[in-house]
Parts: structure tokens; sequence; C-alpha cells
């Protein structure tokens, strides 16, 4: 097949992440907070494709909500990784399509996922010889979160949640994600936490459980609070707000009680989901981008 009858087209899924706790041990001096928190990856994930193409680089989403200009971390990522690793000229012309499947806004990641699935898959795409590791090193500048998703399964993140060390996989379990009708912006949500004069003791002791950003938020948003209560009186095991919100997850040990518990939480404008958590190893199987060629029409001469 010639060249210009054919399009190198590179697919990749996204993962989504729960945060199993969070505590927020201080304010550090770059306005950033220091945290200790446990990530989780979770089956739910977007689909991205990234094709080759000689027209400018373009983001189409089927998401209204989901912007597709240079405020998309998948934007900023193939940005960032052209002017890093690339031969220094133009960046080469790319279509990129995000089937959005994680919602927006919630506190499970999708934006930071996308972007490490960004940064693997044009890695891939534009043949660059570039390791996972300095991947991940790239993805610190794009946000706190990116870098976890070049990791996945259970670990603790430190210092700004960046600072990441693997811990033995949780066993696995089904997970409810009950995601109310409004979204919670992250920096609302630490701006809250900073105004509400909250105890630190239990978060400077080290002590994994819940999640300090939820009294803040759930003061502005008590529905959050009610949705979590629920989840505890469905039977699961252990429930809560995934990092900033607005999305509440609970753990069930069998599906047939998630999906009962998804059927009796999903009214009016609130969507319950059921997933699972993922592992390391099935994670780093399941997000590796892969390649196709698209046959293209001849061009009549």
């Amino acid at each position: 097949m010639a060249a210009d009858d054919a399009r190198r087209t590179v697919t990749v899924r996204a993962h989504a992440k729960i945060n199993l706790s969070l505590r927020i041990l201080g304010v550090r001096s770059d306005g950033y907070h220091d945290l200790r928190t446990i990530l989780q990856t979770v089956a739910l994930y977007d689909s991205l494709t990234f094709s080759s193409t000689r027209a400018a680089a373009s983001i189409a989403c089927d998401d209204p909500r989901c912007p597709v200009d240079d405020t998309n971390l998948v934007w900023q990522a193939a940005d960032r990784l052209w002017r890093e690793v690339g031969d220094g000229g133009p960046m080469p012309g790319v279509s990129i399509r995000i089937r959005k499947r994680i919602p927006m806004q919630a506190g499970l990641g999708g934006g930071s996922s996308d972007a490490a699935a960004a940064l693997r898959a044009l890695a891939l795409l534009w043949r660059l010889d570039v390791a996972d590791g300095a991947l991940a090193s790239l993805a610190r500048d794009l946000g706190t979160d990116v870098p976890f998703f070049f990791q996945g399964g259970t670990s603790l993140g430190l210092d700004r949640g960046d600072v990441l060390f693997p811990l033995v996989d949780r066993s696995p379990a089904w997970v409810v994600l009950v995601v109310p009708s409004f979204g919670v912006a992250t920096r609302d949500a630490y701006v809250w936490w900073d105004g509400s004069g909250a105890d630190r003791s239990l978060a400077a002791a080290g002590a994994d459980r819940g999640n300090d950003l939820e009294a803040p938020v759930v003061a502005r948003h008590p529905e959050i609070g009610r949705l979590r209560a629920r989840l505890g009186r469905l039977g699961a095991t252990e429930a809560g707000m995934s990092g900033s919100g607005s999305a509440v997850f609970g753990l069930f040990a069998d599906r047939q009680a998630a999906v009962g518990a998804a059927r009796a939480l999903s009214r009016g404008s609130v969507r319950a989901l059921v997933t699972r958590t993922l592992g390391r190893r099935p994670y780093t199987r399941r997000s590796r981008p892969s390649v196709s060629r698209i046959r293209l029409p001849r061009s009549r001469q």
C-alpha cells in the first residue's frame, strides 16, 4: 500500500481513578497542598483516537462540555511532548477524537488520564524514542494526577499527590460511582478547605481514612453527603467522595449488590455507574496503545 493511501492511527483507553482516602497535611509555600492519598484505578474509561493528518491539529469530543482548544489537557500534552522530544519543527498534524465516558469535574481523574494516554499514544504515533519514565516526568507539569496514570493499580501519593509509591493491589471489588447533576472544580474544593479551619491533627498523624475535602464540599453541596449515606445503607463496604468531588463511590463485594444499589440511586438527574477496581497488571495491559492503518480513498489523477 502506498504511503498516501493509508493513515496511521493510534487508539488508547484512559481509565478513571478513585481516591480511597485523601488527607491534607498542610499548605505548601508554592500554594499547593501536601497530601497523603490512596489512589485506585477502575475499569471505567474514555476512548481516545489519534490519527496522522496533513491538516492542523484538532480535537473533537462527543461531550459538548469538553473543551476542544488549548485548555484541554490532551492538547497541552501533545504540545509539551513535541516541544520536549520532537525534532524542533512544527508539530505534525493530528486529528484527536475523545469518546468521553468518565464524568467531568467529578474527582475521577478523567482529564488527567486522558493527558497520560495522549502522551503514550502520541509518542507511538510520532515514533518518538522516549521511555514511559520520561513521559511520566513530562506528565508532572500537566497536573498532579497525571503521573499516577503511568502506574495504576493501588498507589500511595505524597507531596502534591504526584510522588507515588505502588502498594499491594487491594482485593478486587465492584464499584458504584454516583454522579450528581453538578460538578465541583478542584480549585474551589481546596479554597473551601483552606477557609474551613479544619482540624489537621488526624491527617498529620498519617491516618489513611476519609477525605478531608468532603466536609467543606458537602457543606456547600449536601446532596453528596446524602448519596454517600445511602450507599452505606445499600450495603457498600466502604463509601466516600472521590478527590474533590462531585462523584461518590461505594465498594461492593458482589456485582448483584452493586447493580441493585446503582438502580436505587439512579433517579432524576443523578447517574449511577457500575464498574470495578483495576489492579496494576490488568491496568498496564488495558491502557497500552494500539496502532492501525486506515486505508484512504486514492486521489484521482
